[in-house]
């Protein structure tokens, strides 16, 4: 019950239709700031 390749596929053109091809890096470059925040959050928390 894994995705094949043709089901990825199928969602990245639902993502596109849905957001279209010039908002996407926006998107992905707000996601990788979050992540690269809770990753400097989760740093700081480690240390005594």
């Amino acid at each position: 019950m894994g995705f094949s390749t043709s089901h990825l596929i199928i969602i990245l053109l639902i993502v596109l239709v849905l957001f279209g091809a010039g908002k996407i890096p926006k998107i992905m470059g707000d996601l990788a700031k979050g992540v690269k925040a809770f990753k400097d959050g989760m740093k700081d928390e480690d240390k005594p």
